[in-house]
């Protein structure tokens, strides 16, 4: 996840400059004349590649433009009795609902595409409608924008904000002092969701949030005001939500400018090791979210669905150091998924992909096996979840500590997130 050019290690430059990233990018968006017509299969990526949110897309393109490579140099996908190539096809949306509304039609109709990857969000209900009528397959890495009305849109990787509580859940169980906590969150779709997510977890666990959720909006640039009214609570768990990483790098600035000495506890923390030069190691020493690096050994296991990921790590970081962050796999990830149901479905076509990836009601999703699920939550079970990691900074960098059932907690709390999901509107039918 991401926000703005504090996000994933930007540096408020652009991607589309003189750097060896804005290059890397542009060269997506040219078409490859070495690729025959008839054995290209075109994939769109249609996510903010600048702007505010550009931390949310861009360094997934980069994966994306890895897995590809890497795909095509094994020979590409065969699909029946065709063996297609993979070409990326990206369209800036700039996290603007008419651009992304723009960026699906161009990519339907002029690209031919047979898959499109974006973050989701605002951007989403405009691209719904245009992917209803052309039966266009559609992935998103926010489940939240799920409901009834979306039959083409799947989450088959990133489940936020619902992975959050295997944070909450192994906190609780690692430091069952900390009794009590505090939340803010930018007040827009991927905050609201989220704070409900974390209230339903910190209730589960048994810890107090000591007043409601702190909302700003989204134009906030001067978060020390922010965080005073936070920490005038006196609260053992600073909870930053799904904070922008151009929200959480000030935040974490303040709460250490402020003598903040408690837990915290955020969905990411991208560009981790700028937030240490801006505090320190000792301030960020035991902080938790949910993504790790790719260099864990912990994604060596056998469950593991992820091609080489120390390796994709080690390349991702050659070509774009400094770059790595929340989405850099995902979408690679949601690729290895999209091709295994080419290959089961022995076609390219959307809904036939659509169809082999659901079949059986279980996926191999990156951190394990996993179930088609959602139907009590956004009213369809087109998001596919399993286990998710718990990330604690240790020594200055991120570990692995755990892999923790989402399904599991589910089970046990579902009442308490349905509950705090109708209190923000957030629910499926309250949001159609």
């Amino acid at each position: 996840m991401a926000g703005r050019f504090y996000k994933k290690g930007l540096s408020r430059r652009s991607f589309m400059g003189t750097t060896a990233a804005g290059m890397a990018l542009a060269a997506t968006a040219a078409p490859r004349s070495s690729l025959a017509a008839d054995d290209t299969v075109k994939i769109g990526f249609l996510a903010p590649l600048t702007g505010e949110v550009a931390a949310w897309g861009a360094p997934g393109l980069f994966g994306c433009e890895i897995w590809a490579e890497r795909v095509n140099a094994a020979g590409g996908i065969k699909a029946g009795n065709k063996t297609y190539k993979v070409e990326i096809v990206s369209y800036d949306n700039e996290y603007a609902p008419d651009k992304a509304r723009a960026g699906a039609q161009k990519l339907i109709n002029e690209d031919e595409v047979k898959f499109i990857m974006m973050l989701g969000g605002d951007t989403m209900p405009p691209v719904v409608q245009v992917a209803n009528r052309a039966e266009m397959l559609v992935s998103t890495l926010l489940p939240s924008d799920l409901t009834p009305d979306t039959p083409y849109l799947i989450a088959p990787c990133e489940v936020h904000p619902i992975y959050n509580v295997t944070g909450v859940d192994w906190l609780a169980a690692n430091k069952p002092e900390l009794k009590t906590a505090v939340i803010c969150a930018q007040d827009d779709a991927l905050g609201r969701p989220s704070v409900a997510t974390y209230l339903a977890a910190f209730e589960a666990a048994g810890i107090e949030v000591l007043d409601d959720p702190l909302f700003f909006d989204i134009t906030t640039t001067d978060f020390a005001p922010v965080m005073t009214a936070l920490l005038a609570k006196n609260p053992d768990i600073l909870c930053l939500d799904t904070c922008y990483s151009d929200y959480v790098h000030p935040l974490a600035e303040q709460a250490y400018l402020q003598g903040y000495k408690g837990q915290i506890i955020s969905c990411t923390a991208d560009f981790y090791d700028q937030m240490i030069e801006k505090t320190s190691k000792e301030f960020m020493e035991g902080l938790i979210f949910q993504f790790p690096d790719f260099d864990d050994p912990a994604l060596n296991q056998p469950q593991i669905n992820f091609n080489d990921p120390n390796g994709f790590f080690t390349e991702y970081n050659k070509r774009w150091p400094g770059e790595w962050g929340a989405v850099s796999w995902e979408y690679a990830s949601i690729m290895d998924l999209w091709k295994a149901g080419a290959e089961k479905a022995a076609s390219v076509e959307p809904m036939d992909v659509l169809v082999a990836m659901k079949s059986g009601g279980t996926g191999k999703h990156a951190f394990g096996e996993a179930r088609w699920w959602g139907k009590e939550l956004f009213g369809i079970d087109n998001a596919l979840v399993g286990d998710w990691p718990v990330v604690v900074i240790e020594d200055g960098k991120a570990v692995i500590k755990e892999y923790r059932s989402i399904p599991a907690w589910w089970d046990k709390h579902k009442d308490l997130m349905i509950k705090h999901f109708e209190a923000m509107g957030e629910m499926y039918y309250q949001r159609a």
